[in-house]
């Protein structure tokens, strides 16, 4: 069985859960407390030498770090359903919208890069989550127009889920519960929230149903 180390309220923790709830595939789930420092330990960062979340632990013992890997890796390994369009063109653009969350949008809002912001650069908490929302929006306006210019919904990318929403809806998460960032100004990205708060793959991988959320 998959053995997946991740924070239950991490971005690409979250669309690491949503791939595997999506592909049905067994896993076991690890909690790694990013907040106690548990991903420094010398423990974690043998498994992940960046010492970041998520890792997944293959049955034969192989281990893969990265959630972009990690999603590429399971649509590889678990065909259906697939996560990206036959089209090369159409495969090409889903990848440009899963990529504008996993290269423009969370890793300004990483808690590294945050803390960082609060702790060396001497930031505010308001400047702090100001900054991520900014970059969150510039992204989403992004995401909003090239989703116009898709097949409709209700989800991302057509009548059913894939690689888009699984990195569009685990950042809403992150924008709407730490940012404050208002989804009506992006209806394309909130009624793929609607359709994945209706999924049971969604519901499964969302931070609030993970044992950690009931402590935090």
């Amino acid at each position: 069985m998959l053995t997946l180390y991740d924070y239950f309220r991490s971005g690409t923790s979250h669309r690491t859960r949503i791939a595997l709830h999506l592909k049905g595939a067994p896993f076991t789930r690890i909690g790694v407390d990013l907040i106690a420092d548990a991903h420094k330990s010398d423990a974690y960062r043998a498994l992940n030498p960046q010492g970041l979340a998520p890792t997944l632990i293959l049955p034969d013992g192989a281990r893969l770090t990265q959630s972009t890997a990690i999603i590429e890796w399971l649509d590889e390994a678990y065909p259906s359903p697939p996560f990206l369009p036959r089209d090369p063109i159409t495969r090409a653009r889903v990848r440009a919208i899963a990529s504008i969350v996993a290269c423009d949008i969370h890793p300004l809002g990483n808690k590294r890069v945050l803390q960082w912001l609060r702790e060396e650069a001497g930031q505010d908490p308001k400047a702090v989550a100001g900054f991520a929302a900014r970059w969150t929006q510039e992204g989403f306006a992004a995401i909003e127009a090239l989703l116009n210019e898709g097949p409709g919904g209700p989800w991302c990318w057509g009548e059913a889920p894939g690689l888009a929403d699984i990195y569009v809806v685990s950042q809403a998460y992150a924008a709407t519960s730490r940012y404050g960032v208002d989804l009506s100004a992006y209806p394309r990205i909130a009624a793929a929230v609607a359709a994945a708060d209706a999924h049971p793959a969604f519901q499964a991988a969302h931070p609030s149903a993970q044992p950690e959320a009931a402590a935090a």
